[in-house]
């Protein structure tokens, strides 16, 4: 039992209370309940509005990476200047804080074409497979260098299958080249604006597309860009500009630039400017959520108070203070509150856990960019979440316990 009296008396009444059901009556459970939906739906949108931004994050890095180090003549588009590429720079800017991998790439605009249908397309080369095995629906990853990737939208729109043969031209300044590729599997990401662009060959096969020959032993090769991959998007910016300043001096022999750096983020400002309009959603719910509980544990407060009316009148013709006696209805107040948001944690976590398991809500792929309501579990922001809403409700119940000055012991004896 805790040694402050007041403490220890408004436990006795709350526990006693809740034995003899006073707890039950409709208003405090309307009150509770306000906070048990309260948290719950705060709970569910942090998790889902976290999930989202990491789930098309991920996408849009499976694509792109994290950070391009690409031509300073780049124009935005996927017909890069090529750059040349040392194993010592990819040695250096894999060895940066929070870099996972460091590779080239090659991207090569051009058409795919069939007897009844064509598509255009970039030809990406990577010899990073890990997004797109992760994204593999059927065959396999290339093996062989005439062998490609396929998305799901683009097989379909051709009418072709794992081991048919496609394909391919590419146009340069002079010339028309055509390739014939061999599909080696299928992926599918549900992002329609990269899945119905991208088809992936291993990165000699791009390489060879973008300058016709392979660098000779001791020289440079060249390549479209280099990929890298961080460990924690929180770190992006600082890393982005570390690399920046150490590529910001290699310069060509008219003194320019060589390379630039971007990140996924100046590659695709609309889809995160939309991304960031989430963060908006996510304030705007959980002020409301926080309005609607304050007031349910306002009226809580109240009703607690205009039942203990009794009790009050006789513990201040015993001297009681009103401090002392606000403290018990306070903490007969922050246990409901514990209890609401008890309630609404667990609550939230379940639902929101047989959705990341079960994936049992659906999202049109076309439109959100993912086929149903991604979750993920940010502890930080949901520890500091239910220490908010603590704080902010006893905060709030301050100014109705000041009702209790106001009762007379006099006038209690007519209180009925």
């Amino acid at each position: 039992m805790p040694k402050i009296p007041e403490i220890a008396l408004a436990m006795r009444l709350y526990f006693s209370a809740e034995e003899e059901g006073r707890y039950s009556r409709p208003a405090i459970r309307v009150a509770l309940a306000g906070m048990v939906v309260g948290v719950m739906v705060m709970i569910l949108t942090i998790c889902i509005v976290v999930g989202f931004k990491q789930t098309v994050t991920q996408k849009v890095a499976g694509f792109g990476a994290h950070i391009q180090v690409v031509s300073f003549d780049n124009n935005n588009t996927y017909d890069l200047q090529p750059i040349p590429v040392s194993d010592s720079l990819l040695t250096k800017l894999g060895q940066y804080p929070h870099v996972v991998a460091a590779a080239p790439f090659v991207t090569k605009p051009g058409m795919l074409k069939t007897d009844s249908a064509f598509h255009g397309m970039v030809l990406k080369g990577t010899d990073y497979w890990a997004f797109f095995a992760h994204n593999l629906v059927a065959g396999e990853l290339p093996a062989e260098p005439n062998q490609v990737l396929l998305s799901r939208a683009v097989a379909s729109e051709l009418q072709l299958e794992v081991g048919d043969p496609v394909f391919a031209y590419f146009v340069d300044e002079n010339d028309v080249r055509a390739r014939r590729f061999s599909i080696s599997g299928i992926y599918e990401t549900g992002f329609s604006q990269f899945d119905d662009l991208f088809v992936v060959a291993p990165l000699e096969t791009a390489q060879r597309l973008l300058t016709v020959s392979l660098p000779a032993e001791g020289e440079e090769p060249y390549y479209s860009g280099v990929e890298i991959l961080v460990d924690d998007t929180r770190y992006l910016d600082e890393t982005a500009d570390r690399i920046y300043f150490a590529t910001v001096n290699h310069l060509d022999e008219d003194g320019y630039n060589v390379y630039y750096v971007q990140t996924l983020q100046e590659q695709n400002p609309a889809i995160f400017a939309w991304l960031d309009l989430l963060d908006m959603n996510v304030v705007v719910i959980i002020i409301l959520m926080l309005l609607v509980a304050g007031f349910n544990i306002v009226s809580g407060l109240i009703i607690l108070i205009l039942d203990g009316v009794q009790l009050i009148g006789t513990l201040k013709a015993l001297g009681a203070t009103n401090r002392f006696i606000r403290r018990i209805f306070l903490t007969q107040a922050a246990l409901l509150i514990g209890k609401g948001v008890l309630y609404g944690n667990l609550i939230g976590f379940a639902l929101a856990a047989i959705q990341y398991y079960t994936h049992i809500i659906p999202l049109d792929a076309a439109t959100y960019y993912v086929s149903y309501v991604p979750i993920a579990f940010p502890w930080g922001w949901l520890l500091a979440l239910n220490i908010m809403t603590i704080i902010l409700s006893l905060l709030i119940l301050l100014l109705p316990s000041m009702i209790i000055a106001k009762i007379s012991p006099a006038k209690v004896m007519h209180y009925e």
